[in-house]
């Protein structure tokens, strides 16, 4: 077996799906490597749990940028390369003031800037985000992104989309009164939790569930599934197209083997 992918993540929390992650690299399940983890969190323990296993980690601190640029507006720059006016026009966002607006693009953006600057030094082929809290900007997707057929950033979210988009994933499901829950793999694009879909995977809600509950079966299930769908980008059987309403869709494709010989090919 080859050294696969190399794999980048992006990550907030604990790191409970880094570790699947990571994990199922080990096993095989994922045929790639972690070449990184960056949070935005300097006490996330997924820092603690890159490091374990060799693997670079560093901190991006958005809340210290984003103090930094209310004491000093002008000290911090926004990339050169990014234009500001395309990434107002593209980004799609719940509705805020202008000046509201403006500051959380612009912490977003130098944030930005400095983890791919980052990342500049650790080539990779997927982009993972794992409990990472921040909305990407454009700019962002597009840097990751540009030059590639697929898109390469992946995402897990807590509900089954289109529900829900946003955070608290489970406990809206929860108060909403939904007997089942779920979670959504899907490519990351300018809005919340929009993007293609790639895999979604569901379970039952029962009479005496708490929000505890709930969330911890969601954990279990995200935690199994996500690995599966990056080890499906890992063999490149995952295909975008355009279905009959003009929205982008992915398809899986499925492996044939024939002897020694391996061919892909889609039902």
């Amino acid at each position: 077996m080859s050294e696969g992918i190399r794999i980048g993540v992006l990550v907030s929390s604990k790191g409970n799906k880094l570790q699947a992650i990571i994990d199922a690299c080990k096993t095989g399940v994922i045929n790639g490597r972690v070449v990184f983890v960056c949070s935005d969190n300097p006490d996330s323990y997924a820092l603690t749990r890159a490091r374990q296993q060799n693997i670079t980690a560093f901190v991006v601190d958005y809340e210290a940028i984003k103090q930094m640029i209310r004491r000093e507006p002008d000290k911090l720059p926004l990339p050169a390369d990014c234009d500001l006016d395309r990434v107002m026009a593209s980004q799609k966002v719940f509705d805020k003031s202008r000046e509201d607006l403006m500051f959380r693009l612009k912490t977003r953006l130098i944030a930005e800037g400095q983890m791919l600057r980052q990342m500049a030094a650790h080539p990779f082929d997927l982009l993972v985000l794992s409990g990472f809290i921040r909305k990407l900007t454009p700019y962002f997707i597009d840097k990751v992104n540009s030059g590639y057929p697929t898109p390469r950033i992946m995402n897990m979210h807590a509900t089954l989309c289109p529900a829900f988009p946003g955070i608290d994933g489970y406990g809206q499901t929860l108060r909403h009164g939904c007997k089942i829950a779920g979670c959504t793999v899907h490519f990351v694009d300018y809005g919340v939790d929009s993007g293609p879909i790639i895999g979604q995977y569901a379970f039952k809600i029962d009479a005496d569930d708490t929000f505890d509950s709930v969330k911890k079966k969601g954990i279990k299930l995200e935690c199994s599934v996500y690995p599966k769908c990056i080890g499906l980008f890992a063999e490149r059987r995952l295909r975008l197209r355009e279905n009959q309403k003009g929205r982008t869709v992915v398809d899986i494709l499925h492996y044939c083997k024939l002897g020694m010989d391996e061919a892909v090919f889609d039902y």
